[in-house]
């Protein structure tokens, strides 16, 4: 969709109508003179009112800001809560040190408490998602039916604003409630706004069967307004379009268990994705010395979105937030060597990857050993499985390592979506489907020269249901990325187990029953009509 620039502060631009349209100064422009430009049919008057709105939807999936805790961006970012997350389960170990607390994400890894009502550690999480509600149901409450009509341009801005408010709700859905198909489908889901107003009168939670169907009414509809728009499959990365959209209705569809909706929405996906990453695209790749190493982000499909052929939604460098890199690169000046909270695989999921899978070239094999930080000059020793997905000692653009961390940022990849399309298969009874669809990916996994891997050769998965070589692969090719371990280990029912690992730090085990967050404090107190889980 190609991008609108809101003029309401250009006034130069808004005063060729302003007279016509009886306009107040562009900064107080109010709800009932928006409505008459969208009713006035003139396009673009239009495309100044709504622009802004609509270019500023994608950008809920790349927050900085949010309110709840203090300053610190690993609370007040959205990749850095998905950072909480992914240490929050049994594939990623924090550093190699103990006096964790001195550690950043130290409280999250040591699995303190972290859904009680009054935690500000679980307010983040509600607040990031009611934002993405608010912001999409402002530009919503514009946008009827009767005022969109035919008009592709609003049909567009109202697909964004609903794909927006679908993934707010998702949000609260997967975080504070139990997983649907194990005791969630019977309890309460989250209190449902179709419109913005301050002033509107609390409601209560709805069930979690209608919080769901609300969130599928949105997906579905807007899936058909970018469809009667022509909007389709954009080449724009940075667009809301059919592939977000429908990434969504699949994540939503395996967490619901509608198992045959997940495979459609899947597809419709791979069909417009269907090139997977190479093995120079996957990870960091050292073109350096062992000592004194050169990880180029530019080669990184990970973190150069121009170097990864499976990026459904991202941004580009100065768009992009770069915190998830701050505390996953091990060669960066942020949390993620440094300070020692080195981003590692758990052994136990290391010594499942087969030798001939190239992902395992992902994590130092052997300790790398001390390396000088260009900026402070510190030095640290980087331990054994450190990972190097995230690696780079140079930002994009760049031969100076003083300017390390400038990368682009993804929030949905293709690979992903067949890992749902086989978990589906497989959950449709249909392992010889779900294992042809995993087959893909193994063979894009394959190390150059190799014999493709199949799920009959891959060691590690002799023995298992089709269902178990999802959960497997899915923890592998996924490893680090959006939370998604702590999300999936939740509606898999895995608790979290690392007692026998021999490399985590903190040895804790930790239930499924306790990932639910509770309603937080403040929402109890200020709607009388909320009820804690």
């Amino acid at each position: 969709m190609k991008k609108y620039i809101l003029a309401l502060l250009a006034t130069a631009i808004f005063s060729s109508c302003a007279d016509k349209l009886e306009i107040t100064p562009p900064n107080n422009i109010t709800d009932e003179q928006i409505q008459k430009l969208l009713a006035s049919g003139n396009a673009e008057s239009i495309k100044l009112v709504m622009g802004s709105m609509a270019n500023g939807m994608p950008l809920q999936f790349n927050v900085a800001g949010i309110a709840g805790v203090g300053g610190a961006d690993m609370y007040t970012s959205n990749q850095g809560l998905d950072m909480m997350r992914n240490l929050e389960g049994n594939d990623i170990v924090l550093s190699d040190v103990l006096g964790l607390s001195a550690l950043v994400g130290a409280p999250e890894y040591g699995m303190d408490n972290f859904i009680s009502s009054n935690s500000n550690k679980n307010l983040v999480y509600w607040n990031y998602a009611w934002n993405c509600i608010n912001q999409a149901n402002k530009m919503l409450n514009f946008l009827t039916d009767e005022i969109v009509g035919t008009n592709t341009f609003l049909m567009n801005c109202k697909a964004r604003g609903l794909v927006v408010r679908a993934h707010g709700y998702n949000h609260l859905m997967e975080n504070y409630q139990d997983a649907y198909m194990l005791t969630g489908k019977n309890k309460l889901g989250i209190m449902l706004y179709d419109k913005f107003s301050p002033t509107q009168a609390s409601k209560p939670r709805t069930t979690a069967t209608e919080t769901y169907a609300f969130i599928k009414n949105d997906l579905t509809t807007a899936i058909k307004l970018l469809t009667d728009a022509g909007t389709g499959y954009t080449a724009d990365v940075t667009d809301i379009d059919l592939g977000v959209a429908n990434f969504l209705l699949a994540r939503v569809s395996v967490w619901t268990g509608d198992w045959n909706a997940a495979v459609t929405a899947c597809d419709n996906v791979l069909t417009k994705y269907p090139a997977l990453m190479n093995q120079g695209q996957y990870g960091g790749t050292n073109t350096g010395t062992a000592t004194e190493p050169i990880y180029l982000p530019e080669a990184n499909g990970f973190l150069n979105n121009a170097s990864n052929p499976e990026v459904i939604l991202g941004f580009p460098v100065g768009q992009s937030k770069t915190y998830h890199n701050a505390y996953t690169n091990p060669f960066g000046e942020g949390n993620g060597g440094v300070s020692r909270v080195y981003k590692r695989i758990d052994n136990r999921l290391y010594e499942q990857m087969a030798a001939d899978d190239y992902r395992k070239n992902n994590f130092m094999a052997e300790d790398f050993g001390n390396y000088t930080y260009p900026v402070n000059k510190t030095i640290a020793f980087i331990p054994k499985y450190t990972n190097t997905k995230f690696a780079a000692t140079h930002g994009i653009g760049s031969t100076n390592k003083n300017e390390v961390g400038t990368v682009t940022c993804y929030y949905m990849r293709s690979s992903e979506v067949l890992l749902m399309k086989a978990e589906a298969q497989a959950q449709l009874a249909n392992e010889a489907g779900a294992k042809a669809t995993l087959n893909k990916l193994l063979a894009a996994r394959t190390k150059t020269g190799a014999t493709a891997l199949t799920v009959d050769t891959y060691p590690s998965m002799a023995g298992l249901t089709a269902l178990q070589m999802v959960y497997l692969q899915t923890r592998i090719e996924l490893w680090g990325e959006g939370g998604r371990e702590f999300y999936n280990n939740k509606r898999w029912n895995i608790p979290v187990d690392r007692t026998n690992s021999k490399n985590h730090m903190s040895k804790v085990t930790y239930p499924v029953a306790k990932m639910t967050l509770q309603i937080p404090e403040s929402e109890i107190l200020y709607n009388p009509l909320a009820v804690q889980n």
